[in-house]
């Protein structure tokens, strides 16, 4: 094993509108995990500060340490005891990606601290670990790669590709005060839709690559979605009350992930505007867009 690394994992945005479980953006806005091994084995130190912290569990079952411990096994090694310190930013079942960047952290934290880690797993195993660990790819793949990514699954493996972003694009993001469970949001989708539904759907996720990576000025048609936030609002009604508004004034808004954060396309003259749209007693934040992915850093 070798010393201590630190992991830093951005925010993440799935869907985007119409890419349900497939498109996905990465946010300059970032998680931090320090890993170090203590010796011999035993349960984990684990020190939470931020969000989550009183919440989650500071036991083997933290997110960060199952990772781990998957992420030794594909290795071959045994998983050492290990004190884990998670400064933590993402804030948690808002559909800004927490779990992804804890799972991807823990994967690359594991990885960086086996020596020659990297050659025992190479990236393309680390994000089909994620993937695998999360049960879809289109968070996990821009934590892990940054940037605008395409995911997809295919005979029980998992595929990103990179797509990149019109450097004009700026994200707005408003963040309510109450979370709402993925599995939550997930269990009010029906299982089938129209084809009128799935066809419309499929022509403005294939605009919205071209909107992001060259022609934002069509972001506003590109983030029509038809599969899934309607279905959801019975679980954020003020979220899918936002949208509807700012998406009445030509703004291109859509449900982050699973909810019930709302996510809103900006650039530089439009985002102060956009920012002073903030619901009461929400948290607005503006971001730029993530072109790193994971940042692994040996200490010491």
């Amino acid at each position: 094993m070798t010393g201590p690394v630190e992991v830093s994992v951005p925010a993440t945005c799935a869907n985007l509108g119409p890419g349900y479980d497939s498109l996905g953006l990465a946010l300059d806005f970032r998680d931090l995990v320090t890993a170090e091994v203590t010796g011999g084995s035993g349960a984990p130190v684990i020190e939470v500060r931020g969000e989550g912290r009183g919440e989650v569990p500071l036991d083997e079952s933290h997110l960060v340490h199952r990772a781990m411990r998957r992420a030794f096994a594909e290795m071959g090694c045994e998983t050492p005891a290990v004190r884990l310190t998670c400064d933590n930013v993402i804030p948690h079942s808002r559909g800004l990606g927490s779990s992804s960047a804890a799972i991807v952290a823990g994967i690359c934290a594991a990885r960086g601290l086996v020596a020659g880690g990297s050659l025992l797993m190479d990236d393309d195993a680390v994000f089909a670990l994620a993937a695998t660990i999360e049960g879809h790819p289109d968070n996990v793949a821009p934590a892990f790669y940054g940037g605008f990514t395409i995911a997809r699954a295919e005979g029980g493996t998992f595929h990103a590709t990179s797509v990149s972003v019109d450097p004009r694009v700026q994200v707005v993001v408003f963040v309510p005060p109450d979370p709402v469970e993925t599995k939550v949001a997930r269990g009010l989708l029906p299982d089938s839709v129209p084809h009128a539904d799935a066809a419309a759907n499929a022509g403005r996720a294939a605009l919205l690559v071209a909107a992001l990576s060259r022609q934002p000025e069509l972001l506003h048609p590109a983030t029509e979605d038809f599969l899934h936030q309607r279905y959801r609002e019975p679980a954020m009604p003020a979220s899918l009350r936002l949208v509807d508004a700012l998406r009445a004034d030509g703004v291109p808004a859509v449900v982050s992930g699973a909810g019930p954060t709302v996510l809103a396309f900006v650039d530089g003259s439009t985002r102060a505007e956009v920012e002073a749209r903030v619901p009461s007693g929400w948290q607005v934040r503006a971001l730029a867009v993530d072109r790193d992915g994971v940042r692994v850093t040996a200490r010491g």
